[in-house]
């Protein structure tokens, strides 16, 4: 995301995000870029800090700064090949969980784990990872499309093939929490049958689950959490992490949003230009999750007699 300082005029940036008409958005970015110009960010917090000061990258030593969230950098690392096709060297300086993931993307010359002192290492610009939209001026059109661009291992389950198995995911971090969906509104998908859900949420006790609904099958690194949703038919989350990472393996994935949803999925869709496996369930009216749920109930139940005809 080039976010870079919003908060002069966020709804110009905005609102052409949400309509896709991004060549607008980074019309505004550049005037931005140039407001900028010498004006420290350093005692900001991280996430808000923009890096880029509109430097070249070509035949250049790129430092990428992963400071904002998991999901992001899973989203915004496609880029990577892009940029080595210019670059001297990229250097990704990440979150140490994803490291093992990001040593399948092609483009990276060496990765990095994030801290909270300077990294140690040589570059000649460096850049924010959500910078990469508008160093790149992408469009609708050109968002990098070779999907999965993470590879791993689907990791052996006890999947019965006859049924679906689908993954759930209800709470995300704490940033926003109207993204997150009480457990009990999943409780109309457990009279589906023919269907095997696995609790891929994070302290899932702790979070609302109940033994009983769907198979825990635990805690897993971050590289191993992948491994699991590569072996799934489909995974169902709210906007988080693993939207991102299914979206990432090619694993189909419904992303539950709330009526005001971040700006990446933008307005009206129901589908994903950054993710071709990815189907949007919005909230029709503020807070209303009952309805979301009673929608992905319908569409799990065509899913579950399309696998059982594809079966036969």
């Amino acid at each position: 995301m080039s976010q870079e300082n919003q908060e002069q005029s966020p709804d110009v940036w905005m609102l052409n995000m949400r309509r896709g008409t991004f060549e607008e958005a980074w019309k505004h970015s550049d005037a931005v870029l140039k407001e900028r110009a010498g004006k420290p960010c350093w005692h900001w917090p991280r996430h808000f800090q923009y890096i880029w000061d509109g430097s070249s990258l070509e035949g250049k030593r790129v430092l990428v700064r992963c400071y904002h969230g998991l999901g992001d950098t899973i989203q915004f690392i496609r880029f990577a090949p892009m940029l080595k096709a210019i670059a001297k060297e990229v250097i990704v300086w990440a979150q140490a969980p994803l490291i093992p993931l990001l040593e399948t993307v092609e483009g990276i010359d060496r990765l990095l784990p994030l801290h909270d002192g300077t990294p140690e290492v040589e570059y000649d610009v460096d850049v924010e990872i959500m910078e990469l939209t508008h160093i790149f001026r992408t469009t609708l059109e050109t968002i990098p499309s070779k999907i999965p661009y993470l590879e791993v291992e689907p990791m052996p389950l006890a999947v019965d093939k006859r049924r679906l198995s689908v993954g759930l995911v209800w709470k995300p971090g704490d940033w926003e929490p109207r993204r997150s969906i009480p457990f009990h509104f999943f409780a109309p998908l457990a009279e589906l049958k023919d269907i095997q859900f696995y609790i891929l949420q994070a302290n899932a006790a702790e979070n609302g689950w109940q033994e009983g609904f769907g198979i825990n099958p635990g805690e897993f690194s971050l590289y191993d959490y992948a491994r699991v949703i590569r072996s799934l038919d489909l995974v169902i989350t709210v906007d988080s992490m693993p939207a991102h990472l299914a979206g990432a393996l090619n694993v189909p994935v419904w992303t539950l949003l709330h009526h005001q949803a971040d700006w990446r999925w933008m307005d009206h869709r129901e589908d994903s230009p950054w993710y071709p496996t990815m189907r949007l369930f919005r909230q029709e009216q503020e807070d209303d999750w009952a309805g979301v749920i009673q929608r992905v109930k319908v569409e799990l139940e065509k899913l579950r007699k399309e696998v059982q005809v594809d079966s036969i």
